[in-house]
């Protein structure tokens, strides 16, 4: 251990998005190659001494506690735990930090050391994940809402592989086996409840997590929110949302270079007749177990909303990832809708 292909594997996959700025700290790890990289890990970060880190991935992510805060990670998944090694901003990023961090007065912030905080979710503590709309982001719960962690991948490939390998090495754990179901004949067994449909998309795990999929429902509920904002013109039966997609808006700032803070997340929604820019809320909903209360927040606020019939024309930009487009209106003159997307969806 580790294998070559491991090797390769995490340093290809070790690369921040080039469109997202971070602290020296995350650089640094970037950085590391190959056998350096695990050696960082088992050196810096791993909690015992046998584990085996197996995945590698950089990806923003939400805390349940601080929502509206969305912080950029490197998740390194290993056989007993996922970590998620932050940004040093985010200690400073929010006021109500110090309900999840207790972090120490420090003599570093001169030195060439730079210092990094890291959020450990053991994989015994793990109780379900819940998949986004399209596979653009997933949301992991553990025994509280201080192990509430959404990672927002904005790449159906990246969720996919992530979770074919947590439930790899879910496979590995030694958890106390379920029960044995009780004999049962042959009418109640086929009689009653082979309906063919499946609840929700449930997937229970050999290690009992819970992988909870999107079901119609939560489509069904996207296009109301949608009609709703289209003024009730269009029967909700004959509405196709075409395009889900997390993106960002990129605002302008004269004189200034594109930068983090420029970028404001969205929820692009694109229907045979208009195109809508959501502000989600990822991390809320489904609503936890323990929650006593609704979020104070609907799932989706509108932000912007044009007429397709008023798009006047598109603008590409030359950039190969990722890519930025500049939708212009002649409904509203000298305002811009503008998007920022990634080369997978041109594909589909």
């Amino acid at each position: 251990y580790p294998s070559e292909f491991l090797l390769q594997k995490i340093t290809e996959d070790n690369q921040i998005p080039v469109h997202l700025r971070v602290s020296a700290s995350l650089q640094y790890v970037a950085g590391l190659k190959g056998n350096a990289l695990v050696e960082f890990f088992h050196g810096n970060i791993a909690e015992v001494e046998n584990e085996e880190l197996r995945h590698l991935m950089w990806s923003s992510v939400l805390f349940y506690k601080t929502p509206n805060v969305e912080v950029m990670a490197c998740v390194l998944l290993s056989t007993k735990a996922i970590y998620f090694l932050l940004d040093d901003s985010f200690i400073h990023a929010d006021e109500h930090q110090s309900v999840l961090w207790n972090k120490e007065n420090s003599d570093c912030e001169n030195s060439s050391f730079h210092l990094s905080c890291c959020f450990v979710l053991k994989l015994n503590d793990l109780q379900s994940v819940n998949v986004g709309l399209f596979d653009q982001y997933f949301r992991i719960t553990g025994p509280s809402a201080d192990h509430i962690v959404t990672c927002l991948t904005r790449d159906s490939y990246n969720t996919h592989t992530f979770m074919q390998q947590l439930m790899a090495v879910l496979s590995l754990l030694a958890r106390t086996p379920s029960p044995e179901p009780v004999d049962k004949d042959f009418y109640s067994e086929f009689g009653s409840k082979n309906t063919g449909k499946m609840e929700n998309y449930e997937l229970i795990h050999s290690s009992r997590v819970k992988f909870i999929y999107p079901n119609e429902e939560e489509i069904g509920d996207l296009a109301f929110v949608v009609a709703e904002k289209m003024d009730g013109l269009t029967n909700l039966q004959s509405l196709n949302i075409l395009l889900y997609v997390l993106a960002f808006q990129v605002n302008n700032v004269a004189g200034s270079a594109q930068n983090a803070n420029s970028l404001q997340p969205k929820t692009l929604i694109l229907t045979s007749s208009d195109l809508f820019l959501f502000d989600e809320d990822y991390i809320s909903y489904p609503l936890p177990e323990f929650a006593k209360e609704p979020p104070k927040r609907d799932k989706y606020q509108l932000a912007d909303g044009r007429r397709i019939r008023d798009l006047d024309r598109v603008l590409m930009g030359y950039q190969t990832y990722p890519q930025a487009l500049t939708f212009v209106f002649d409904d509203v003159q000298n305002r811009d809708l503008m998007q920022n997307l990634t080369l997978d969806h041109f594909g589909k």
